[in-house]
This record gives structure tokens, C-alpha cells and sequence, in this order.
């Protein structure tokens, strides 16, 4: 395990500036094969700029960049329901991979947890975890999400079956 970093990171908006951050990091398959296919790959400089720009668009911001050393190096966010589901919410977050096992993520969305909660009239966030990524699952569980159920077979990522993991954390306030 590598040991923790001493640098605080902090959670901001996207921002013009962060494509080469963007393109430089997203455009990992390790990544890539942890997350829907809404995020491309390869990631290039085009798919950056896009995501920069509807980034900006947002008056009540619900993605963020996580910054560490004044460069974005991973992002977490969330997808408001709507209509009957509208106080859940699903978070999904992914990190730079030089970055992984030092508590940068489970910090992130421990602090995306609170904006939620305190932000949109959420009751329920949701993350769905491939059955492959233990990492995910532990961040979630320490941040106090717990497992709801396991779809069987419910997601096809590079062109195979996987089961998917719901964990959720509820707004206790």
C-alpha cells in the first residue's frame, strides 16, 4: 500500500484549464473499464473540451473536479432523479491512477456525500459498482453506504456480463 498523501486535495468545479489534466488521466483503460460508457476511450483533447464546456453550464453544480497540487486528478459528481425519483440521486466518482490507495477518494465522496445532502432535497444516493471493483465498493462502505442488492448479470461492459453491486446511503437529517 502506498502511503498517504500529505497534500489536501479539494473539490471544485471544471473548469477551462483542466483538458490536458483530462485527457492526461481519463485516458486510462483501468478507468475506463470501472465506469458506464458515458466516458469514453480513448479520452482525447475533443471529449475533454466537451465535458469542460456542459460542466460550465451548471447553475446548481452537481460535478467536480478533485484538485490536489493545483491540477484536477479525478472527478466525482452526481445524477439527480427526476419525477417519482426525484429525492435519490446516483453518485459515481473515478480517480487518476497514480493516486489510487491513499484516501483520496473515500475523502472526496465523503465530501460530495454532505454537498448532496445538504444541497438538493435527496433522501437516497445510489452507486453502482461493477462486481470487479472492490476498491469502490470499500470507499463506499467506508464513507457508510451499504449494500442493497446484487443485479445478476445486469451490465454488459467489453462485451461481457457482469453483476452490479447497489450500495446506498440515506440523508439522516
Amino acid at each position: 500500500m502506498k502511503n498517504a498523501i500529505h497534500t489536501q486535495h479539494t473539490l471544485r468545479r471544471w473548469q477551462a484549464g483542466d483538458e490536458p489534466a483530462l485527457v492526461k488521466y481519463a485516458n486510462n483503460y483501468q478507468i475506463f473499464q470501472n465506469l458506464t460508457d458515458d466516458l469514453p476511450y480513448p479520452y482525447d483533447w475533443r471529449a475533454a473540451e466537451s465535458w469542460i464546456k456542459l460542466c460550465e453550464t451548471e447553475i446548481n453544480p452537481t460535478t467536480f473536479a478533485i484538485e490536489l497540487n493545483q491540477e484536477a486528478i479525478g472527478g466525482v459528481g452526481i445524477v439527480l432523479g427526476k419525477g417519482i425519483r426525484r429525492r435519490t440521486a446516483e453518485i459515481g466518482y473515478w480517480l487518476a491512477e497514480p493516486f489510487w490507495n491513499q484516501g483520496i477518494m473515500t475523502a472526496a465522496v465523503q465530501e460530495m456525500c454532505g454537498y448532496a445532502f445538504n444541497n438538493f432535497d435527496i433522501h437516497r444516493l445510489a452507486a453502482t459498482v461493477f462486481e470487479y471493483n472492490q476498491a469502490s465498493m470499500k470507499v463506499l462502505e467506508k464513507v457508510g453506504f451499504v449494500l442493497e442488492a446484487i443485479l445478476k448479470q445486469n451490465t454488459t461492459k467489453n462485451n461481457k456480463l457482469w453483476d452490479n453491486h447497489i450500495f446506498v446511503k440515506f440523508n439522516t437529517k
